[in-house]
């Protein structure tokens, strides 16, 4: 008798995460689940097709990976949907034109795990993020969903789990980076009662997004992990507070709730083992300072967001001043894997006061944007330019700013600086929830730390005089020095009134506002000097110290910087050189950016002291 092997079955797995959805991978979705559902063929063996979270390479988006074939596509189009069908799905058949090109090799590789931009990560908040349906329960539980709840209730004591949680050396992702475990016990030994457990979801800082993709992709550890917390301290609900712009997050963590009460981890008596927890959804109310915890705690309990002084610590009087526990999504996502894999696992990963990993949202000046997750202690220069692939069109890297609106500019200088909680507080930055944008050397870091100062004076909640007032004088003085009105004494000025700031605020967002400005100045005093003394940016980015011309003997006559002017102020004949008329130039750089030669240059404008 002769036996057939049978094949196994495919899976399909479409991003459908904001990023991926935003160039309409919900089309490609949708086409290949109508073509695969609608092809009455291979019945036995019709593959599945699943929308998953961010992939976490949103510069190729949309992304559809097929698997047991380990097959990786980027740039996919809705018009790709017949082919991929055909081709790969039903006869095993590669297109090469729709895989990753990696950027340091410029060759095609058919598995995301063969890219640099992959094999240099460990996931473990991201591990189930792009391989499940976070719509799922089923999903998440057939990779160990809600097993760690299970181990928990069935043989470890509420002080066996706050213990193991504590020896990881789990800290909070945050940014304050706290011990988790220290923090658990703290609210677990206070008396009074009910207790809650809230997940901060607020996450508001430009250009990050790292606990948004873990709600949209794998809700269930968001929940699993709160659980957990729930059975150590004795907590019976929850509050998860989302950013109310966060659509798609707060609708898979609803779906993932629901879901969660079917199944008999939420409730009453879970699992039936006596455990008592609900958790509520509460939609932020789209302030930035709610991102600090008792600010966020006051805008569940239906008040102004406004921050407390800290000496009233929120583990004995939090919500409704009753104990409770706050932690950021990532650091919830974690907790289900530590307790399933052990402490000193996780202690193994990272470094001694850093164990473990940090989610990254990486953006900006490098050619591979998008979602990250490392091991603490990998350096700068390894995540901007191995797994970042470096700096697009061959400019030069200059700076990158971590930790949101309130981390530092850290310079090339300092490229190996190893990434952690304490490296990165060292170097002027910090490492907040993990926003990290990268900058080259058309980008002015005066107008980087201005830009940041007007961020915080507009999201300041107003409370205390020393952030109200003292963020808008900084603010000011900026404004001045990017208009060509800098004067001698203003940088002191500023590195004055940021030290009263961070001595005299009430929270976080003021202790913390001076970085942007405190670390450029650290670390490009000269590029503050040539602004106000030579009232020139050598970026070429604040126009008033910035006239662009062309240099002859660079310019190879392409026309491409006169393609790009909006406002037609550039001129000359194909195949020799061009001009710029300054009375018309709006100084918007976009032909230097165009220009492939670099003949685009700055000279500056000198001004007249106005003061």
């Amino acid at each position: 008798m002769v036996f057939f092997k049978r094949k196994p079955v495919k899976t399909v797995l479409v991003c459908c995460g904001t990023g991926c959805l935003a160039n309409n991978s919900l089309e490609v979705y949708e086409g290949l689940k109508k073509r695969i559902e609608g092809a009455g063929v291979r019945a036995r063996i019709r593959p599945v097709t699943k929308a998953t979270g961010c992939n976490g390479l949103c510069e190729r988006g949309p992304i559809v990976k097929i698997q047991p074939d380990d097959i990786f596509y980027c740039g996919v189009k809705a018009a790709d949907v017949d082919e991929i069908f055909e081709r790969s799905v039903l006869n095993d058949e590669i297109i090469t034109r729709l895989l990753y090109r990696d950027t340091s090799t410029g060759e095609r590789v058919k598995s995301h795990r063969e890219t640099e931009f992959y094999k240099r990560q460990y996931k473990i908040a991201l591990r189930n993020i792009g391989e499940i349906d976070p719509a799922s329960i089923d999903d998440y539980m057939e990779r160990d969903g809600y097993r760690a709840l299970k181990k928990v209730l069935t043989s470890m004591s509420p002080q066996e789990v706050m213990a193991e949680i504590e020896k990881s050396g789990l800290r909070g992702r945050g940014g304050a980076g706290f011990p988790t475990g220290v923090k658990w016990k703290q609210c677990e030994r206070v008396e009074a009662l009910p207790k809650y457990v809230v997940c901060n979801g607020d996450e508001g800082d430009p250009g990050a997004f790292m606990d948004r993709s873990i709600m949209e992709g794998d809700p269930h550890s968001v929940i699993e992990g709160m659980l957990i917390c729930a059975y150590a301290i004795g907590a019976e609900k929850g509050f998860i507070y989302i950013r109310d712009e966060y659509a798609l997050a707060i609708k898979n963590m609803t779906t993932a709730l629901e879901e969660a009460r079917k199944r008999g981890f939420l409730g009453q008596n879970i699992l039936q083992k006596g455990l008592n927890f609900d958790i509520e959804i509460v939609r932020g109310g789209g302030a930035f300072v709610c991102g600090e915890s008792t600010a966020l705690m006051a805008s569940i309990e239906g008040r102004v967001g406004e921050p407390r002084v800290k000496y009233i610590r929120s583990v004995e009087r939090g919500l409704w001043d009753k104990p409770t526990v706050l932690n950021n999504v990532e650091t919830w996502a974690n907790v289900p894997v530590i307790i399933n894999r052990g402490a000193q696992w996780f202690r193994s990963i990272g470094t001694e006061g850093s164990p473990g990993t940090k989610v990254f949202s990486l953006v900006g000046k490098v050619k591979n944007t998008g979602l990250i997750e490392v091991p603490m202690g990998i350096t700068l220069r390894e995540i901007i330019f191995s797994i970042g692939g470096g700096i697009p069109r061959g400019r030069e890297f200059k700076a990158v700013q971590t930790g949101g609106p309130s981390g530092g500019c850290i310079p090339k200088e300092l490229l190996d600086l190893p990434v952690d909680f304490d490296s990165l507080t060292e170097s002027g930055s910090m490492m907040g929830s993990g926003g990290m944008i990268v900058m080259d050397d058309t980008t002015c870091m005066v107008e980087v730390a201005r830009y940041y100062l007007q961020f915080l004076a507009e999201e300041s909640c107003g409370k205390c005089v020393p952030c109200r007032e003292g963020i808008k004088q900084m603010l000011g003085i900026l404004e001045d020095i990017c208009a060509g009105r800098g004067r001698e004494g203003d940088i002191d000025l500023l590195l004055d009134i940021g030290a009263t700031l961070q001595e005299a605020s009430l929270c976080g967002l003021g202790k913390t506002a001076p970085n942007p400005v405190l670390s450029t100045i650290r670390y490009f005093r000269e590029e503050y000097e040539e602004h106000i003394r030579n009232k020139y940016c050598p970026a070429g980015v604040c126009k008033e110290l910035t006239e662009f011309y062309i240099d002859i003997d660079a310019c190879r006559g392409c026309g491409l910087c006169e393609q790009k002017c909006p406002v037609g102020a550039i001129s000359g004949e194909r195949r020799r050189t061009y001009t710029i008329d300054g009375t018309k130039c709006i100084k918007c750089g976009q032909c230097r950016e165009a220009c492939r030669f670099g003949a685009i240059k700055n000279r500056g404008r000198r001004h007249e002291d106005n003061h």
